[in-house]
């Protein structure tokens, strides 16, 4: 996907320690018509899926995973890191760690809003350990739902997270493939 990879070309900037800041594009400043080009792209690769939802976490997964929801008109749910007080007693959580925070994040779901049966297709900003992803698969499975399909805007692929996934044996699509951060240069795989 041309127009992804351009931009983090462009604005992308490497933080070290495996860090890629783009948050001018997908979660502190959100540009929406290139979440919504990256959401027809998901639309189309899961059109065949049979997904009823998108799961995702807050924040920098809900861009994608709303734009991919408008087109393939299925609502999302998102997890939540803190449980607000109109969240039921009983809800769905699991922790996760975060790259970016330093430490181990919570991830909760009200079962208001995954039930079981449905078929859940996982959208998320980054798979790179897999561990974000991961939890959200754990909440699905928590609720009795079928995980269809994880998709992610961009793939650090030297770090593992795809092999992560495969037990999962669902299809897994990247719009943007980074094989390498080395020496201050992003490297592009697709």
């Amino acid at each position: 996907m041309d127009l992804l990879k351009n931009r983090i070309a462009a604005e992308g900037r490497i933080l070290g320690n495996g860090i890629l800041k783009v948050d001018s594009l997908i979660n502190h400043q959100v540009d929406p018509q290139l979440m919504d080009f990256c959401g027809q792209e998901f639309a189309r690769v899961f059109a065949d899926s049979g997904a009823t939802r998108i799961l995702t976490a807050e924040i920098s997964g809900i861009a994608p995973a709303l734009m991919a929801g408008m087109h393939l008109k299925i609502p999302i749910v998102y997890a939540r890191k803190t449980r607000p007080v109109t969240m039921p007693g009983i809800v769905y959580l699991t922790t996760a760690p975060s790259h970016t925070k330093g430490n181990m994040v919570d991830l909760i779901v009200s079962p208001e809003y995954l039930k079981p049966g449905e078929k859940v297709l996982i959208i998320d900003d980054f798979l790179a350990s897999g561990a974000t992803i991961l939890g959200l698969a754990r909440l699905a499975q928590a609720a009795g739902a079928k995980i269809v399909g994880v998709g992610a805007l961009i793939e650090k692929t030297f770090e593992g997270g795809r092999a992560a996934l495969e037990p999962l044996n669902v299809p897994i699509e990247t719009l943007v493939q980074i094989t390498s951060m080395e020496n201050n240069e992003l490297h592009f795989g697709n």
